[in-house]
């Protein structure tokens, strides 16, 4: 049986779980799995991948035992998410990774000083609670 996508993410960031809280509200599906990069789910599965879970400069969406960093994951985990953010998400991976590498980079290394930092990773709705590991 194959696992479900997991959604790594910086469980600290405002603007991380402010996007988490997008996809699962507009991944009506529930295929998307969701765990902070402070996780110990994320030191048991990342270096697997070839990832540092303590490297909290990208979200990671591991799929089929493959990691995507950065702007790849976001989109890639975008393409799970119903309306118009499915399509819009394929249709963003037009514009080369290294433009969209730049881009996340700059929002990554500012998301605390723009969005601030919350003191302790976030806790999920009930209904949401199956949907973290």
């Amino acid at each position: 049986m194959p696992t479900p996508p997991i959604l790594f993410f910086d469980g600290v960031c405002n603007l991380c779980n402010g996007a988490v809280q997008v996809y699962l509200t507009r991944d009506t599906e529930a295929k998307l799995r969701f765990a902070s990069l402070q996780s110990d789910i994320a030191r048991e599965l990342l270096p697997q991948a070839g990832v540092d879970p303590d490297d909290m400069s990208s979200l990671v969406l591991l799929e089929n035992g493959k990691a995507y960093l950065r702007s790849e994951g976001a989109l890639r985990a975008g393409s799970y998410l119903s309306g118009f953010w499915g399509p819009l998400s394929k249709m963003l991976r037009i514009f080369p990774v290294r433009l969209r590498d730049f881009v996340y980079r700059i929002i990554a290394r500012n998301r605390y000083r723009w969005f601030g930092k919350a003191d302790v990773c976030m806790m999920p709705r009930p209904e949401w609670k199956e949907r973290f590991l």
